[in-house]
């Protein structure tokens, strides 16, 4: 059975895209921690982050920095970061939070409650950076 990723990545269910290639997709995390909790994934659906090809490894972080870039231009924080937890959901992905600070990275806190129009716009604004 395909994860919720592969099922975004394939366009059976919607996303806020913020950037995509070949190889991998980035789309707004629909229960964020913060305004731009963005996710990268690899279009191949492997369960575990560290049990990527050699290849895919090599090439999600650059994939990452640059929607990170595109990230710290859009929205106000101090910088973004990076996390790779993996038990959400059965497919590898990297979660990039803009954060001022340590708590800003708690899953365990309550997440934004975000409109689809905001989430919309929140997307626009980081693919325009």
């Amino acid at each position: 059975m395909a994860s919720i990723f592969t099922r975004i990545i394939q366009g059976e269910i919607p996303c806020h895209k913020v950037a995509e290639n070949d190889r991998f997709l980035a789309f707004l995390d629909i229960s964020p921690l913060r305004e731009g909790h963005t996710l990268v994934v690899p279009k191949l659906e492997v369960d575990r982050f560290f049990d990527l090809p050699a290849g895919l490894m090599a090439e999600i972080m650059p994939f990452a920095q640059e929607v990170a870039t595109k990230i710290r231009k859009t929205v106000p924080c101090d910088r973004v970061g990076v996390a790779v937890i993996g038990l959400e959901v059965p497919h590898a992905h990297v979660h990039l939070i803009p954060i001022d600070r340590m708590a800003d990275m708690d899953f365990t806190r309550e997440k934004l409650k975000l409109t689809q129009a905001e989430l919309a716009a929140i997307a626009e604004r980081i693919r325009q950076a």
